[in-house]
């Protein structure tokens, strides 16, 4: 296996709506800051990949459009997932373990303002027995709420004080949505309340990423890639225990999260009851930092929170603020689909 390393993460400031601005708008100045910050030009990457919804976008093939950011010359080697970024940064990944490419820039972006986020949604679900029924994100995540709840592993007032954390440590993050003291409001869907869900609003991400002795000429810390895994529930809800993830607990497995403890955590928990299943999952105690840059309860860019929880990871590591850290990412309904992986500075390693 080749050693790849985050060498570089940039994101935009994320906000409720951005109407004057194009997703290649939205996109131009983060690539041009995360490809600064190594002083790599575009015909020095050696693969681009992409994460975006066309759902969000409401047109076919909008990833097209957002390839306007990148350039049009030099050619390059490119391809798209209709995922959210992480998965997009796993595919480069696996690029670069081919020996294709010495380095990769991924992408990923998303316009939440201009439609219905909790419809637009439904569309992940099942097509013949659960999309008809449209049944929107709220309410399957307050499904899982209540699961949780009647099985004892946690309360309203427990849900309100995982909010409240994650927003007071996005009060450091300049880029976050919402911060400090965000009101839990009234529910929304019983048992989840405003404070329990995440905020809608659009922004992007990039992170470069490059293999060994490249890696360390073009970053002082790298962050290595230590593991990385992802696995999939089963599509239908109602065989699954919504209070467990065993995907995201086989993911951390499959990357080594579970080898040695992990000092920080930035979990893609959109909805206060998914951190509780995925701290359980990912077996996460007090002593472990759980979202220091406030998670995706503080901004919630579809298509680019996932990412956004590596590069806050690979951050942390770059700043020599964590020696190992677990970043995950999730998609689909009730943590769906998980990703987790492993980052080490390089101390760490040695």
């Amino acid at each position: 296996m080749r050693d790849v390393a985050i060498v570089a993460f940039a994101q935009s400031a994320h906000r409720r709506r951005t109407d004057e601005l194009s997703e290649v708008d939205l996109l131009m100045p983060v690539l041009h800051e995360v490809l600064g910050a190594t002083g790599l030009k575009a015909n020095e990457i050696g693969f681009t990949c992409s994460g975006s919804a066309d759902y969000l976008a409401g047109r076919a093939f909008s990833f097209t459009m957002a390839l306007d950011g990148v350039g049009a010359h030099p050619p390059i080697s490119e391809s798209h997932v209709e995922m959210d970024g992480a998965w997009a940064l796993y595919e480069a990944w696996v690029k670069i373990q081919t020996g294709e490419a010495d380095t990769a820039l991924v992408y990923s972006y998303g316009k939440s303002s201009p439609g219905r986020v909790r419809d637009v949604l439904t569309r992940q679900l099942d097509p013949y027995y659960l999309a008809p029924l449209w049944p929107d994100s709220v309410a399957l995540a307050a499904l899982q709420a209540q699961a949780l709840i009647d099985a004892g592993d946690t309360d309203e007032g427990a849900l309100a004080e995982i909010g409240a954390r994650n927003r007071a440590a996005a009060v450091d993050n300049p880029y976050a949505q919402l911060t400090g003291g965000v009101p839990a409001g009234d529910h929304l869907v019983h048992p989840l309340r405003t404070g329990d869900c995440p905020p809608i609003g659009d922004g992007a991400a990039a992170v470069v990423l490059a293999a060994g002795d490249t890696a360390r000429a073009l970053c002082e810390r790298p962050a290595w890639i230590r593991g990385i895994d992802h696995r999939i529930e089963a599509h239908s809800l109602g065989v699954r225990d919504l209070t467990d993830s065993p995907s995201a607990r086989l993911a951390a497995e499959r990357a080594g999260a579970f080898d040695r403890p992990v000092d920080t955590a930035e979990l893609h928990a959109p909805f206060t009851s998914q951190e509780v299943v995925l701290r359980k999952a990912l077996g996460l105690g007090d002593e472990v930092r759980v979202n220091p840059s406030g998670g995706a309860l503080a901004a919630n860019p579809i298509m680019a929170a996932g990412l956004i929880r590596l590069g806050e990871a690979a951050a942390r590591i770059h700043r020599g603020e964590s020696d190992r850290a677990l970043a995950h990412a999730t998609s689909g309904p009730c943590l769906q689909q998980n990703l987790v992986a492993v980052l080490e500075g390089e101390s760490a390693h040695e």
